[in-house]
């Protein structure tokens, strides 16, 4: 048994904002954490300090929710209780990747109807040991996506370099705009000559996703970047993907990306385009992410030369999958079947899956991946927080299904691990050449 040191037991100090966007330790109180409707103060040990590239934001129309350990309970703060009449604000962390949140920013709605958080994910934060601390685990330390390594001076040096390489490439100069506009990580690791490229294609999509980043229609919510435009022509992808396989040892380039719909909607396209790639160079690993609902086109991509293949989902459980993603002409047994077909044909095949504390380790959803993954094994989850808001989540989750008993995302990371002791937990698309690999997630 490992004893923890008394330091690592005690409380870490609240974060909250004024309405001008200040944050600031509130004394007295201590951080909590949101698991569904479960709140639990924050300690060192269930805390790491921020991870690098991290982001803290203020929560408007909120109010935090703190513990007062003088009076042994959780508080609701509308305002200051060392300022009178100054209004308080929840504050969240938005973490670097690789990091799944375990409990939520803790706060409460002022009023019925406001306006809906825009699509990050809020992981509860606090101060101690010196430092921002994140409610987090770390699932993948890879440096993919770590900006130390994409200076913005580089990344445009790299811009240059492919206006030369590509001049009339429509895709490349999409990228451009990937790269330098909206920051994508991505994008930047494409002219950067890094790890994996991404090749958006589909301007259109099968689903309507409560938190589609690239189309929003009458929701409130600001998308955060525009969708393509264009299907990019087998050529066009052919170049692009070939001069990063090129460069890059052990590259990954991929369909299915955040700038576009689902990209088995052209998958006839994506079929001629890898026929060309595999035509020119048997190295670097082509990959798709998508929600899987064409399971035949998917056969065909895995006979053209696709190596592997990631599939979004919120939940294994129908009728909350269906409630998320909405999908328009096809159900989630077609994702299913999607799965298994990929499977069957010898392809690494990955769970893209969205989660939140207090729905993903509900007990009624654990039971329900422990038995997918049972019926229809995957090489890997790729645990990715999902960015939406949190509570309206939960109330569209609740409208569908019992989700209640919540048993913490550390123990659901260690309850999968230990059932499923081969899968791989991780959250970036790892290169062929690492297909065999099993990480235990850290920290658990």
């Amino acid at each position: 048994m490992i004893m923890k040191k008394k330091s690592d037991l005690k409380l870490i100090r609240a974060l909250v904002s004024d309405a001008q966007g200040h944050i600031f330790e509130l004394d007295g109180y201590a951080a909590v954490g949101m698991s569904g409707e479960k709140y639990a103060p924050l300690r060192v040990h269930d805390t790491l300090a921020l991870p690098f590239g991290s982001e803290l934001m203020m929560l408007p129309d909120r109010s935090p929710i703190v513990f007062d350990p003088q009076a042994d309970q959780m508080v609701v703060l509308r305002e200051n209780p060392h300022r009178h009449g100054q209004r308080l604000f929840p504050v969240a962390a938005f973490n670097s990747p690789g990091y799944v949140i375990s409990h939520i920013c803790a706060y409460e709605e002022r009023q019925e109807n406001v306006s809906p958080l825009p699509l990050f994910a809020y992981g509860a934060v606090g101060w101690g040991r010196g430092g921002f601390r994140s409610a987090a685990i770390c699932v993948d330390r890879e440096k993919r996506q770590d900006l130390r390594y994409m200076r913005r001076r580089d990344v445009i040096a790299g811009v240059k370099r492919m206006q030369k390489r590509l001049p009339h490439n429509r895709l490349r100069r999409h990228l451009e705009t990937c790269a330098l506009t909206y920051g994508c990580p991505a994008g930047k690791n494409f002219f950067l000559r890094r790890f994996e490229a991404p090749l958006p294609t589909s301007p259109t999509c099968n689903a309507h996703c409560l938190g589609c980043i690239s189309l929003q229609d009458d929701s409130g919510i600001p998308s955060s970047q525009n969708r393509i435009a264009f299907t990019p022509s087998p050529q066009e992808i052919c170049e692009v993907a070939t001069t990063h396989i090129a460069a890059v040892k052990h590259a990954v380039v991929s369909f299915g990306q955040g700038c576009e719909g689902d990209p088995l909607l052209v998958g006839d396209v994506l079929e001629v385009a890898i026929g060309l790639i595999r035509r020119q160079t048997d190295a670097g690993t082509i990959n798709v992410n998508t929600n899987g609902s064409r399971t035949g086109m998917v056969k065909k991509l895995c006979i053209a030369g696709l190596d592997s293949i990631r599939i979004s989902i919120n939940s294994v459980r129908p009728d909350c999958y269906h409630a998320y993603f909405r999908p328009q002409r096809y159900r989630f047994e077609d994702v299913r079947r999607t799965i298994d077909a990929a499977g069957a044909a010898g392809k690494f095949v990955s769970i893209n899956y969205l989660n939140l504390a207090g729905f993903t380790d509900c007990e009624a959803e654990c039971r329900a991946l422990e038995h997918f993954l049972s019926n229809h094994p995957v090489s890997m989850i790729q645990w990715r927080n999902l960015n939406f808001d949190p509570r309206r989540y939960l109330r569209a989750m609740e409208a569908v299904a019992d989700n209640r008993d919540p048993i913490g995302m550390k123990t659901l990371l260690t309850r999968i691990h230990q059932r499923f002791p081969a899968l791989r937990h991780g959250y970036f698309n790892p290169p062929r050449e690492r297909f065999q690999a099993v990480k235990m997630p850290d920290q658990l």
